[in-house]
């Protein structure tokens, strides 16, 4: 399908195979890529709003038995530098969280091989008696090594998680859903069916969970593709993940250190086509944690329309060298947002509620739910003439240039 075809198809709100992915991906000129995905957005988000959560990132330990290529934070058993957090240093940690206007906390940590999944079930049941915080916690890797280490099955994992206290699961863990990626850079984590396993029965059991992609290591941008692909199948069946949070690895400090970093154009236009694709994933998170704030920024002209956490505290992107990756405060989050002219608005019960919802649509709604809004039609007045308009004169490559131009000063 050519690209003209393929834009109008999205702007009719049809859905979008995986050729036509592919076609976009590489193909697409990189504005007209970022306008349509905002099309997209405002299909999905006509309001001028951008959401965020004050949170922090609590790993509760270091020590791993995965030793990943792509992890600098880890720590094998045994090592220097490895640790658990008692609860005294976590009731510090949140406390201090809610204290700054902290609504949640996300924890994550390494595959340990001495704590029974008794532990994980104490600490949660400490944390809901003693701090009023929204717990998102242990990724799909987590909840297969304890299925492991336990010897149950990773739905009684789940089930005794979420007695405990467990509100909902973050979508680390993923980097890329291709088996032949993930036994190259991460052998020792569970592979793509179990991953996708996982969030599929914690969707079942009422928990809402998110899904990422870790890219720009060793993988295709086919695969990046096969990725958003095997998301949205299971989307289909579940309607159980919240956003979708795409970022770029960060190679120094680890056994990657020769990949080459990615640049924002690159970031960008993974964003653009993961909102285009996506159709059945309500949002999209921008990452100002690899790309800093002003590339986070303009993100929201590219599909995204959640700027993330705060992040009063992070340490893995963070062990990777990268500066921006630790004390986030919610000024930077509200000022960014009011800064690309969209109002900000702090999740206090964040989206992962876990009360029955009715079934997500798996398309965009169709053209007259939402044509009528003057911000979509001035999203589409800024596409080039002949995607506004098949059939019509291709315009003058001046008067195409002058366009993208008011775009970005808009």
């Amino acid at each position: 399908m050519r690209l003209d075809a393929i834009f109008t198809a999205v702007l009719d709100g049809k859905r979008i195979g995986f050729d036509e992915a592919r076609t976009l991906y590489l193909e697409a000129d990189f504005h007209e890529l970022g306008a349509l995905a905002h099309a997209v957005r405002l299909r999905k988000h006509p309001e001028p709003n951008v959401t965020y959560v004050v949170d922090r990132n609590i790993n509760y330990s270091n020590i791993c038995t995965c030793g990943c290529k792509f992890c600098a934070f880890y720590a094998a058993p045994g090592a220097e530098g490895g640790y658990v957090l008692d609860f005294d240093e976590l009731d510090r940690k949140i406390a201090e969280t809610v204290a700054l206007g902290g609504t949640q906390i996300l924890m994550q940590g390494g595959h340990h091989p001495d704590l029974p999944l008794s532990w994980y079930e104490d600490m949660l049941r400490h944390i809901k008696d003693n701090h009023p915080v929204h717990v998102h916690a242990f990724s799909p890797p987590e909840i297969m090594y304890f299925s492991e280490l336990n010897g149950l099955e990773p739905a009684e994992v789940i089930r005794r998680l979420r007695a405990a206290g467990l509100d909902s699961i973050p979508g680390g863990g993923a980097e890329i859903l291709v088996d032949k990626v993930r036994s190259e850079i991460a052998p020792r984590k569970c592979p793509t069916g179990e991953w996708l396993g996982v969030m599929e029965e914690a969707h079942n059991q009422g928990l809402r969970t998110t899904a990422t992609m870790m890219f720009g290591h060793v993988e295709t941008p086919e695969q990046r593709l096969e990725h958003l692909f095997a998301v949205r199948e299971v989307q289909d069946r579940t309607g159980g993940f919240t956003a979708f949070i795409p970022w770029t690895f960060q190679p120094d400090h680890t056994a990657l250190s020769h990949c080459r970093k990615l640049t924002s154009v690159e970031y960008l236009r993974m964003l653009a086509v993961s909102r285009i694709v996506l159709d059945n994933v309500d949002n999209v998170q921008v990452s100002w944690v690899t790309m800093g704030p002003d590339i986070a920024q303009l993100a929201l002209f590219f599909g995204g329309n959640d700027f993330g956490s705060t992040m009063i505290e992070e340490n893995v992107v963070k062990a990777a060298g990268v500066a921006s990756a630790f004390r986030g405060k919610r000024f930077t989050a509200s000022s960014r947002t009011r800064a690309s002219r969209r109002a900000s608005g702090q999740w206090t019960t964040p989206c992962w509620r876990t009360h029955d919802r009715p079934a997500r649509q798996n398309r965009l709604p169709q053209r007259p739910a939402h044509l009528s809004s003057h911000r979509e039609r001035a999203v589409r007045r800024r596409l080039p003439h002949r995607l506004r308009s098949p059939g019509r004169t291709q315009q003058a490559d001046g008067r195409r240039q002058a366009r993208r131009v008011r775009h970005f000063k808009h």
